[in-house]
């Protein structure tokens, strides 16, 4: 999103430089070719106060108007280095409604704990959900500005394509009346891969010869942990690992549902790209999810195997018309709603709010752009 936000955003009035905590990635080399600088900290190597002063060290010169970090580790990283580097405006974002701290380690949950006592420090913190407002509320997030900027999507890279969807399936050498069910997330607890499995196997068992399609980082057959549970639950030859794809796009199209299965989200990226590629989604009921669907897909209880493959079975069981109806009606929904552009402009308006509170005059902003690091 990240990306998206950069790529669209007016380079007349703000220029943009982006410091990643870890590596770069394919993520950080697309922001390059974008034209925006990319620093990388490469913390999964450095202590937490040796990355800390190289993040001062960046802040300090060029010094920006505003500086928006993205998840927990870099808002409290950001906070105290844009402090102690005298940046005017800091904002975070936010991109969660739900994290179970338990299946994480002990310095993420203290690093939840630490910033929920600071976030009345930065200037805004900005939610992609509603529900994740509400559930970081919960938690103690006290901060001066609350501020709700849904995902955005561009609707012309996710966009109903019946020739991809042959390439897809020509590669998995699926026929186009197989009918195929698809879970695109990286390999994480919060994700569910597990629920998604089990959801698979009910399903396998009543309607025989759907073929299931899973995408992400780590989620391929070097994967042992999930390609043994595949095998466990007698899936093999029907489960399709395909991966980290650049072509998330046509993979979409392949799918007849796409499904969320995680226990924790704030504004799924995956159900607003499906929606936009026409394919109609079942979802579990978590962060905003089920308000994105509303009436053109279904919602499920979170870690709930049985009602998933149930909302699976309920759309597969409808004729291809019906259900290539619901995937219209889902992209018209991502039009209204959710298109990049809407985001982008509002991102925009923050900004500019922010750099004239940080005492930025942002009059004639062709020669005088506010500078954001994010």
């Amino acid at each position: 999103m990240l990306y998206r936000l950069l790529s669209r955003t007016d380079k007349s009035r703000f220029e943009h430089r982006v410091i990643s905590l870890a590596g770069t990635g394919p993520v950080g080399n697309a922001i390059q070719a974008l034209g925006v600088e990319v620093s990388n900290l490469e913390l999964q190597s450095r202590s937490p106060l040796r990355g800390l002063w190289r993040l001062h060290r960046c802040l300090i010169d060029p010094r920006p108007d505003i500086l928006q970090t993205w998840l927990p580790h870099a808002d409290l990283l950001g906070l105290i280095a844009g402090r102690a580097a005298g940046v005017p405006a800091i904002a975070w974002n936010i991109r969660s409604s739900y994290v179970d701290l338990t299946r994480y380690s002990v310095r993420t949950a203290l690093t939840f704990r630490l910033c929920a006592l600071l976030s009345r420090f930065p200037q805004r913190v900005v939610f992609n959900s509603e529900a994740g407002l509400r559930y970081y509320r919960s938690i103690g997030y006290r901060p001066r500005r609350w501020e709700v900027i849904p995902n955005g999507f561009d609707l012309d890279h996710f966009s109903p394509a019946p020739a991809r969807r042959e390439q897809i399936r020509a590669e998995l050498r699926l026929p186009e009346e197989t009918p195929v069910v698809g879970l695109v997330a990286r390999f994480d607890a919060m994700k569910d891969h597990e629920t998604f499995l089990q959801a698979a196997a009910r399903l396998n068992e009543v309607r025989p010869g759907v073929h299931f399609v899973l995408a992400g980082m780590n989620v391929d057959d070097g994967n042992s942990r999930l390609r043994d549970r595949v095998d466990e639950l007698g899936l093999s030859g029907t489960v399709h690992l395909l991966g980290e794809r650049s072509d998330v796009e046509a993979v979409y199209n392949a799918l007849d549902v796409c499904t969320l299965s995680s226990y924790g989200e704030g504004f799924p990226n995956v159900v607003g790209e499906a929606m936009a590629c026409g394919v109609p989604c079942v979802v579990t009921d978590v962060g905003d999810a089920a308000s994105i669907v509303a009436d053109t897909g279904i919602a499920v209880p979170a870690r709930d195997a049985s009602g998933l493959a149930a909302g699976w079975l309920s759309l597969l069981d409808l004729a291809p018309a019906q259900r290539r109806e619901k995937g219209r009606r889902a992209r018209e929904r991502v039009v209204r709603h959710y298109s990049l552009e809407r985001m982008v402009s509002r991102y925009e308006r923050l900004y500019l709010e922010m750099a004239a509170c940080g005492g930025r005059r942002v009059r004639n902003l062709g020669r005088n752009r506010p500078r954001k690091l994010a």
